[in-house]
């Protein structure tokens, strides 16, 4: 299978090992780059977040993202509040394969009301990352030359998704 080629940059993320330690990767993404690794406890160095560690922080990210951008939309004082969230494979009880499970903890520095937290909550189930880890994906790997890129999403898209959330509420 070819892989189709775009104009412009890559759209999407390149990763690369680093030649340091065992695991340490750089990921380039537009112009900025970010070091994954996997803790010294399991034979990496430690230099940054392990790809569990990623996937969390892209759904930490889009939930903060979408909620700040709900109560904008809203006229809404928001308190301060920050957005947890752990990955962890947990066991199916009724004999099923493992699964994965995202705990996300939201902690404002001002709880709101009963009904503006549930209503966050609810924008939080919206968001756009959250969509995309619970519904089944397709990954599609092939190999080609160094100077071919996957197409990915044109840039904004993701602000787009997080809009239409917000209008969609």
């Amino acid at each position: 299978m070819a892989m189709q080629t775009h104009d412009g940059p890559p759209a999407g993320i390149s990763a690369r090992p680093t030649g340091r330690g065992k695991f340490e990767t750089a990921l380039s993404v537009r112009s900025a780059t970010i070091i994954a690794d996997e803790p010294e406890e399991v034979g990496g160095g430690g230099a940054g977040p392990t790809p569990y560690e990623l996937l969390s922080a892209a759904l930490a990210a889009c939930t903060s993202m979408t909620i700040s951008l709900y109560a904008a939309r809203k006229g809404w004082d928001l308190p301060g509040f920050r957005v947890e969230v752990a990955h962890r494979v947990v066991a199916d009880n009724g004999g099923g394969p493992p699964r994965d499970r995202f705990d996300r903890i939201i902690a404002f520095d001002v709880p709101p009301d009963e009904e503006r937290r549930a209503r966050l909550l609810e924008i939080a189930d919206k968001c756009p990352v959250h969509r995309t880890l619970s519904r089944e994906s397709a990954i599609v790997t092939c190999t080609a030359a160094p100077d071919v890129h996957p197409e990915g999403e044109p840039p904004g898209r993701h602000e787009r998704d997080m809009e239409q959330v917000c209008e969609d509420c």
